[in-house]
């Protein structure tokens, strides 16, 4: 039984070091254009959304152990997708009202930033304080309202 046990460790060992030979695409394009914002809404964004949502991502030491590797890389891809704000200058008026009204709903939700974000960046957090800016700047009012 033993010697199972050692053999099964062993083909574990073996195909975790395997694994990290799966290329994992983890670039920064180049920034085609800074979002319009207050300096303290910028702030907020480098620090709560960056990651994820711009070419400016800081790609974390676990961003380079598979499979860990292979799952950042995949948030990173799908936030660029979903809102970049390092090409805002892709998006016509009308589509940027829309991402920053989408962005604001997906925060006043809770859904963003993401649960499993967090533990590992505690920064990343959102006060009320910073929620109330994030929502002046993204549908106007009062940042106090």
């Amino acid at each position: 039984m033993k010697r199972w046990i050692k053999i099964g460790a062993g083909v574990l060992a073996l195909a975790f070091a395997a694994i990290q030979f799966v290329p994992v695409e983890r670039s920064n394009p180049p920034v085609e254009e800074e979002v319009p914002a207050p300096d303290d809404v910028r702030g907020i964004l480098r620090r709560s959304c960056y990651d994820c949502h711009s070419n400016e991502t800081a790609w974390p030491w676990y961003s380079r152990v598979a499979p860990l590797s292979w799952l950042v890389a995949r948030d990173v891809e799908e936030g660029r997708e979903h809102l970049n704000f390092s090409t805002w200058n892709r998006l016509d008026q009308g589509a940027r009202a829309h991402a920053l009204e989408e962005a604001w709903e997906e925060v006043d939700e809770g859904e963003m930033p993401l649960w499993f974000y967090l533990p590992l960046h505690p920064s990343a957090n959102l006060s009320d304080d910073d929620r109330a800016r994030l929502r002046a700047w993204a549908v106007g009012g009062s940042p106090d309202s």
